[in-house]
């Protein structure tokens, strides 16, 4: 027995593949711009602390410090999800320091954030860097690298920068721990402790900002999670202190 293949199987066959062809990949478009428009969405969507830097406190000690703002554009492209800029004055001693701290849930913005790149880019002549340690009131070992810089001619100006960076609540002056591939995927489950803070104390003097960083350093921890995601103090005081910022 032969079989007879009826007339025109083939070409129904064939045309049948190519409009499945074309509805496949009209819908891989439309899939890739949905999944395009919500990882726009997370990326672009600040991930907030627990306890927002906006209320770290003005006086602590003999400190007493006021916000710098900082311009929007700078913000947009620092592209941080939180920041706190203050300066802080120490009347007792007649000693001032800039307290810059930083946080990221998208840790590879951070990477050309840090100060060796940004004063150089500000027209500042890096001297040197070194590695050191900070001892905080508590008792806090604190790795830092202390950064040095100084206008070049016909200006003059020198300013000295402690610097040290906090990543999924671990302190380091390691900046190589948050440069991996890994660091640079989208926090997409937008967790907020999968992240980078960093801290940056500067002023003339480098005794100024090692004082401001051993009064300071506990108080700023206080707001970024630890290793297990828990913010390590959210005191009454804090949240009353929030409460009424988001009334005004």
């Amino acid at each position: 027995m032969h079989y007879v293949k009826p007339a025109g199987l083939g070409r129904i066959s064939t045309s049948l593949v190519w409009v499945l062809v074309v509805i496949l990949v009209l819908l891989s478009g439309v899939a890739y711009r949905v999944l395009a428009s919500r990882l726009k969405l997370v990326v672009e969507t600040p991930i907030v602390l627990a306890v927002p830097l906006c209320v770290f406190p003005l006086e602590i000690g003999n400190w007493t410090g006021k916000d710098v703002p900082i311009p929007e554009n700078i913000q947009r492209v620092a592209g941080n999800d939180d920041f706190l800029n203050r300066l802080y004055i120490n009347e007792s001693n007649n000693e001032w320091v800039s307290v810059y701290v930083a946080y990221t849930a998208r840790p590879r913005t951070m990477l050309g954030h840090r100060p060796q790149v940004c004063y150089v880019g500000g027209g500042w002549v890096r001297d040197g860097t070194e590695p050191s340690e900070v001892v905080s009131n508590m008792g806090t070992r604190i790795p830092c690298l202390v950064h040095r810089f100084h206008r070049p001619a016909p200006e003059t100006g020198e300013t000295v920068v402690l610097n040290f960076y906090v990543v999924n609540g671990q302190i380091t002056n390691d900046e190589s721990v948050f440069t991996g591939l890994g660091w640079r995927t989208p926090n997409i489950s937008g967790d907020p402790a999968r992240y980078v803070a960093q801290v940056q104390i500067s002023s003339v003097l480098e005794n100024s900002v090692r004082t401001a960083a051993k009064d300071m350093t506990e108080q700023i921890l206080d707001f970024f999670p630890d290793k297990n995601g828990k913010v390590r103090d959210q005191k009454s005081e804090v949240r009353n202190q929030i409460s009424e910022i988001r009334k005004r």
